[in-house]
């Protein structure tokens, strides 16, 4: 697991990474401090190490990214943490699509 801030190779994540997974990545994005947390078996795992270093619960949100696919198809706005029923998210999905927008610009702008 690691917390990328600044633009990083996504290909080089992914030949780095030490879970077992064949097409995805799992991360944990801060949407306030522009922060990824990148490369466990549970986003929950990412989740606690952002926690861990500072970042707000309600600031997380978790994903998926397929580093070998293109386009609208790269990027999956599903995880367990995102179940946040006090917050309107009812769903392991992203719903807020201001969250999701900020969410891609985060990894468009980091995960290169």
């Amino acid at each position: 697991m690691k917390i990328i801030s600044r633009p990083t190779s996504l290909i080089k994540i992914w030949e780095e990474k030490v879970t077992a997974f064949t097409e995805i990545i799992k991360i944990v994005v801060d949407i306030r401090q522009n922060l990824i947390a990148v490369d466990a078996e549970m986003h929950a795992d990412l989740e606690q190490l952002l926690l861990n270093e500072g970042s707000a619960q309600q600031d997380l949100w978790g994903a998926n990214i397929y580093p070998l696919r293109s386009g609208d198809d790269k990027l999956e706005f599903t995880s367990l943490i995102n179940i946040r029923p006090a917050t309107g998210n009812r769903s392991m999905e992203i719903a807020d699509p201001l969250i999701r927008r900020k969410i891609d610009n985060i990894v468009n702008e980091l995960l290169l």
